[in-house]
C-alpha cells in the first residue's frame, strides 16, 4: 500500500500540492452555481423561463472568462491571473448574497459564469510549468480526482445548507474563494520563469488557431466531450421514457461519482508508459461501450451498468488529455492553448442536448448505437493522430520553472 500510494502521489513539488490545494478547497465551497435556479424561483419570484435564462448568462460568462483568463495567464503571468480571478469572484458572490433585483441579479451571474472560468488556464499552466514532464500525467490525474470530490462534497453540503439559506451559499463560497486566493498569495509563487518570461507571445490566439495538430487534438476532445455530455442531458431524457424517475437517474449519476472517487488514483499505474494515443482511443472504445449497452436498457441495473462503463472510459481519459495538452502549449501560450482546449466542453454542451435530443426523438434506442459509432470514430482518429502529436512533443523544448 506504501509503495502504490507513493507511485500515486509521491515525486510531486510543493507548489504542486498548493495549486492542488486551491482548487480542492475552491471545488468544495462552489456550491451556489448549484443551486443557482432554485434561489430564483423560491427567492426571487422568477419564473422558470426566466430563471433559465438568468443561469443562462453563466455559461455566456463562462466562455467569455475562459478566453479571458487564457491570455491573463500568459500576459500577467500565473499568480497574477489566479490571483485577480479569485478575488473578483469573490467580490460577485457577496454582491448576489446581498442583491434582489433580477437584472442585477443576471448581470452578476454572468460575472460569476466569468471569474469562476478565468482561473482555470492558470491552473493548469501552472502545474504544466512546475511539474517535470515525466510526472504530469499522474499530477493531472490527482487533479482531475480533486476536482471531482470537490463536486461531490459540494453537492452534499449545498443540500443540508440550502435549507438554512441561500444567500447563506453564496457567502460560504465568497469564503472558500477567498481562502483559495489567500493560500495562492502565500504559497505560490509565479511559475512562469524568468527567462521564459523576459520572451513575448507573439500572435496570441492566432498562433493556437494556426496550430493544426493542437486543433486537431482539440476536435477529438470535442467527440468525447460530446460522449460525456449524453449523459447529464439525453440519458435523463432516456430514462424518463423508460418509466424511471428522478431519484433513478440520481442513482446513475452518483454511481459515476463514486467511481471517480474510489477509482481514479489507480488509473496511473494502469496507464503509466503506454501511448497516450492508445489510452485515449481505448477511453473512447470503453465508453462507446457503455453507450451501446443503452440500446437494451430499460431498467435500472442496465443504466447503472453502462454508467459504471463509460465513467471508466472517462477515467483513463483525463489524464492524457491534459498531458497532451501541457506538451503541445509553448510556454509562452499556455494559458491561450488551455482556453482554446477548454472551450471544448461549453461547444459540446451545446451540440449534444441538440442533436441528441433530435436522435432520441426521431431513433430511438437506435440513437445510442449514433452515439457509439461516434466514439469507435474517435478511436480511430486518435492512433491515426497520435504520432504526430508524439513527434511534436518529442522536438518540444524545456523551458525554465520557478522563478
Amino acid at each position: 500500500m506504501r509503495g502504490w500510494l507513493r507511485g500515486a502521489v509521491g515525486g510531486l513539488p510543493p507548489v504542486y500540492w498548493y495549486l492542488w490545494a486551491g482548487l480542492l478547497i475552491n471545488r468544495v465551497g462552489g456550491f451556489a452555481v448549484l443551486y443557482l435556479s432554485l434561489y430564483l424561483t423560491a427567492e426571487r419570484g422568477a419564473g422558470a423561463a426566466l430563471a433559465g435564462l438568468i443561469v443562462g448568462t453563466y455559461g455566456i460568462g463562462g466562455v467569455v472568462g475562459t478566453l479571458l483568463g487564457g491570455v491573463l495567464t500568459d500576459r500577467w503571468g500565473r499568480r497574477p491571473a489566479l490571483l485577480a480571478s479569485h478575488l473578483a469572484c469573490t467580490a460577485v458572490l457577496v454582491a448576489l448574497a446581498l442583491s434582489s433585483p433580477l437584472p442585477v441579479i443576471a448581470g452578476l451571474c454572468l460575472l460569476l459564469g466569468l471569474t469562476q472560468a478565468m482561473p482555470g488556464p492558470a491552473f493548469v499552466a501552472a502545474i504544466t510549468d512546475v511539474v517535470p514532464a515525466g510526472h504530469r500525467l499522474r499530477a493531472f490525474n490527482l487533479q482531475f480526482w480533486a476536482f471531482n470530490l470537490g463536486t461531490a462534497g459540494a453537492s452534499l453540503l449545498a443540500g443540508v445548507l440550502a435549507r438554512w439559506s441561500y444567500p447563506g451559499l453564496f457567502l460560504i463560497d465568497a469564503a472558500s474563494t477567498l481562502i483559495t486566493a489567500l493560500v495562492i498569495a502565500w504559497k505560490v509563487p509565479e511559475t512562469l520563469g524568468s527567462t521564459v518570461r523576459s520572451g513575448s507571445s507573439v500572435g496570441g490566439l492566432r498562433t493556437v488557431l494556426a496550430d493544426r495538430i493542437f486543433l486537431a487534438f482539440v476536435g477529438l476532445t470535442v467527440l468525447q466531450a460530446l460522449l460525456t455530455s449524453q449523459t447529464n442531458t439525453i440519458v435523463p431524457l432516456a430514462m424518463h421514457d423508460d418509466g424511471l424517475g428522478p431519484g433513478d437517474y440520481g442513482l446513475v449519476t452518483a454511481l459515476g461519482g463514486a467511481l471517480i472517487v474510489l477509482g481514479q488514483l489507480f488509473v496511473p499505474a494502469v496507464i503509466d508508459r503506454r501511448r497516450k494515443d492508445r489510452v485515449l482511443a481505448l477511453s473512447m472504445v470503453v465508453m462507446a461501450g457503455g453507450f451501446a449497452v443503452l440500446t437494451v436498457a430499460g431498467s435500472l441495473p442496465v443504466y447503472l451498468l453502462a454508467a459504471a462503463i463509460w465513467t471508466v472510459g472517462g477515467m483513463l481519459a483525463a489524464p492524457p488529455n491534459a498531458a497532451i495538452n501541457s506538451e503541445l502549449a509553448p510556454a509562452l501560450l499556455r494559458g491561450r492553448y488551455q482556453a482554446v482546449f477548454y472551450l471544448s466542453f461549453p461547444l459540446a454542451s451545446f451540440v449534444a442536448p441538440a442533436l441528441g435530443g433530435a436522435g432520441l426523438e426521431y431513433f430511438g434506442s437506435a440513437h445510442w448505437m449514433i452515439v457509439a459509432a461516434v466514439g469507435a470514430v474517435g478511436a480511430g482518429l486518435h492512433l491515426a493522430a497520435g504520432p504526430a502529436r508524439d513527434r511534436r512533443a518529442s522536438a518540444a523544448t524545456p523551458h525554465a520553472t520557478v522563478s
